[in-house]
C-alpha cells in the first residue's frame, strides 16, 4: 500500500527489532493468517535467521520491517518507537535488502551502485565495489562501470547482479540488513564471491537472514523456526540441531539427503 510520508526522522538509529503480538493476513485474503501472533526481539548488531519450509511467512517477516504492508493486528518497533509512527522514507533509509531477485534498473553499473546513495564520491563509489567483489567481473567488459545492465539486470549472470546489490547495500551502510534467500540461485563459485561480499556487508549492523537452504544460518547468534505463521522453535544451529522432534532436525535431515542426491546425479 502507499503510505503518506508523513512521521517523526529520529536523528539516530541502532537497528533493534520487536514484533509484538503481530499478526498479518493479506487484504485479498483477510480470512487466512499468514503471521500468527509472532513476537520476538532482535539487540542491535545481533544476526538472526528465519527459517522454516516455504510459504510458512519468513518473507513477509522481512516485507513488513520497511512497511511494505502494515500488520493486521500488533505492534512493530523500530528501535523502541512503533514503526507506523516514524517517517517510512526515514525507515527505508536505515534498512537495506539483498533478496533472491535483486531489482536493478535499466541503467550503467554504476548507476546501480549509487542507487544506494546517490551523493557518494566516484571513490566511494568504487571502495563500494570493491568490497562486494565486483571489479573482477567489471574490469572485464569495454565499457566498466559504464556497462549497461539492461531491463532488469538481463545482461549479468545472476552471481554479478547479487554482487552490484551487495555494493549499493554497502554504499548505503544501513543500520538494519535484510537477506532475503540471497545465495539460493547461485552456482557454487558465485556462491562463495557472494558469501564472502555478504559477510562483509553484514558487519557491524543487525542482520536478518530468511533462508531456505540451513548451511547459510549455522553461525546466527539466534535462529527462529517459522512453520505455519508462527515460531516454533527458537535457538542457535547446535541448539536446534540436537532436538530430533523439532521442525528444524527434520529440516536438517532433508537437506542432507537431497545433498546426497545431488552429489550421485
Amino acid at each position: 500500500p502507499a503510505f503518506s510520508d508523513e512521521g517523526i526522522s529520529p536523528k539516530t538509529a541502532q537497528g533493534e527489532i520487536q514484533f509484538s503480538n503481530v499478526r498479518f493476513a493479506y487484504p485479498m485474503r483477510p480470512d487466512l493468517d499468514v503471521l500468527a501472533d509472532i513476537s520476538f526481539q532482535i539487540k542491535a548488531g545481533q544476526v538472526v535467521a528465519l527459517v522454516g519450509i516455504s510459504g510458512g511467512g519468513k518473507s513477509t517477516i522481512g516485507s513488513l520491517i520497511p512497511r511494505f504492508y502494515d500488520p493486521s493486528a500488533g505492534e512493530i518497533l523500530f528501535d523502541g518507537n512503533p514503526i507506523k509512527n516514524l517517517k517510512p522514507s526515514w525507515l527505508r533509509e536505515q534498512i537495506g535488502i539483498v533478496s533472491q531477485e535483486p531489482v536493478l534498473i535499466s541503467s550503467t553499473i554504476e548507476e546501480n551502485i549509487r542507487y544506494g546513495k546517490p551523493d557518494a564520491t566516484d571513490s566511494e563509489v568504487m571502495e563500494a565495489a570493491k568490497s562486494a567483489n565486483t571489479l573482477e567481473f567489471i574490469q572485464k567488459f569495454p565499457d566498466g562501470f559504464k556497462t549497461l545492465v539492461g531491463e532488469r539486470g538481463i545482461q549479468l549472470s545472476g552471481g554479478q547482479k547479487q554482487r552490484v546489490a551487495i555494493a549499493r547495500a554497502l554504499l548505503k551502510n544501513p543500520k538494519l540488513l535484510i537477506l532475503d534467500e540471497a545465495t539460493s540461485n547461485l552456482d557454487t563459485e558465485s556462491e562463495h564471491l557472494v558469501q564472502d561480499a555478504l559477510k562483509k556487508l553484514m558487519k557491524g549492523r543487525t542482520t536478518i537472514v530468511i533462508a531456505h537452504r540451513l548451511a547459510t544460518v549455522r553461525d546466527a547468534d539466534t535462529i527462529f523456526v517459522i512453520d505455519s505463521g508462527k515460531i516454533s522453535q527458537t535457538g542457535t544451529h547446535d541448539e536446534l540441531s540436537v532436538n530430533k522432534q523439532g521442525l528444524y532436525y527434520k529440516l536438517l535431515q532433508r537437506q542432507f539427503s537431497d545433498a546426497i542426491h545431488d552429489n550421485k546425479t
